[in-house]
């Protein structure tokens, strides 16, 4: 099955969520969840999104953001690359940290920012945590109680947006405690959440973006370049990209690790990626499965791997 197609632009609304592997912890203590922080607030000033909500929980996180450029991956490889690095190094360990790739769903901002806003505040309260919102230390839901506009949160957007003021936001989400909503019961296919026009008008416009199915298409869709992953890969095996691309009996490992990162980190198909690589489709899958092996069996490939990632300019 190919991997869900992230559209990207600018003024596009998304809620993240990510969550440890095997669902483990992500964050053991108060200095982890202050570093996450500061890895968002250097992400937010380096590519210029407006945040609007975010909770951490343990073992995974929500956020709530607007972009203003076709950055989303860049802006979520470097958040969670920075976090796993940090996280790692402190623990001595290796290997990810995250379950795979992050979700993202596209919002339809204009019937859904402020719900989800709440919905992601009142985490803590659902997960019994806590039994009101503001006693949960991790959640944006304090900056919204402020009446300056300081900290991570563009409150100061979304008042002027929905024309509410810091006691109103309040008595909004305060309101919802123990009642069932939960907005992102309406996602459609996975990956939209809005009213019926704005389902409409995404899906016309992801399928005007991927039409034709080549590698400038993908790029503009999933923001990581392929040919950066495989040059990557050769330089660092010391293999001619062409010599990598064409070894067919026994692959090289730098072609296995090409093949996985491909198929890892972009929106590529498999058909797609056994094109460049002159194997079938099954054979893509194949060989990624068996990088899996590699890693849980062989501690300098998962080095390898993350050197690899760390050094790709995203």
């Amino acid at each position: 099955m190919s991997r869900p197609y992230r559209l990207q632009g600018g003024g596009l609304l998304y809620h993240i969520t990510s969550r440890g592997d095997d669902r483990k912890k992500i964050f053991i203590n108060e200095t982890d969840y202050q570093k996450f922080l500061a890895y968002l607030q250097i992400a937010q000033e380096k590519f210029k999104f407006y945040m609007y909500a975010y909770c951490l929980m343990g073992n995974h996180y929500h956020l709530l953001f607007e972009t203003t450029q076709a950055n989303l991956s860049r802006i979520m490889q470097s958040l969670n690359t920075a976090y796993t690095v940090y996280y790692n190094v402190k623990r001595k360990r290796s290997g990810h940290l995250f379950q795979g790739r992050y979700k993202s769903i596209l919002v339809d901002k204009d019937n859904y920012l402020l719900e989800l806003t709440r919905y992601i505040h009142l985490n803590p309260v659902r997960a019994k945590i806590v039994d009101r919102p503001e006693k949960y230390r991790w959640s944006s839901y304090r900056e919204y109680l402020k009446n300056n506009n300081e900290g991570l949160i563009d409150k100061a957007e979304l008042f002027k947006y929905f024309k509410l003021s810091p006691v109103q936001y309040r008595k909004f989400v305060l309101d919802a405690i123990g009642k069932s909503t939960n907005p992102l019961a309406d996602v459609y296919g996975g990956f939209i959440l809005g009213k019926a026009a704005f389902i409409k008008d995404t899906l016309a416009l992801l399928k005007e973006k991927v039409e034709g199915g080549d590698y400038a298409h993908k790029k503009t869709i999933e923001g990581v370049d392929p040919d950066s992953i495989m040059r990557e890969v050769a330089a660092y095996y010391k293999q001619d990209l062409e010599v990598l691309r064409k070894a067919k009996k026994k692959p090289l490992l730098a072609k296995k690790i090409a093949v996985y990162l491909l198929k890892r980190l972009t929106a590529l198909t498999n058909k797609e990626i056994g094109r460049e690589f002159g194997i079938g489709y099954s054979g893509v899958s194949w060989v990624a499965q068996d990088v899996e092996r590699l890693l849980r069996e062989d501690k300098k490939i998962k080095d390898d791997l993350e050197a690899i990632i760390l050094h790709l300019k995203v």
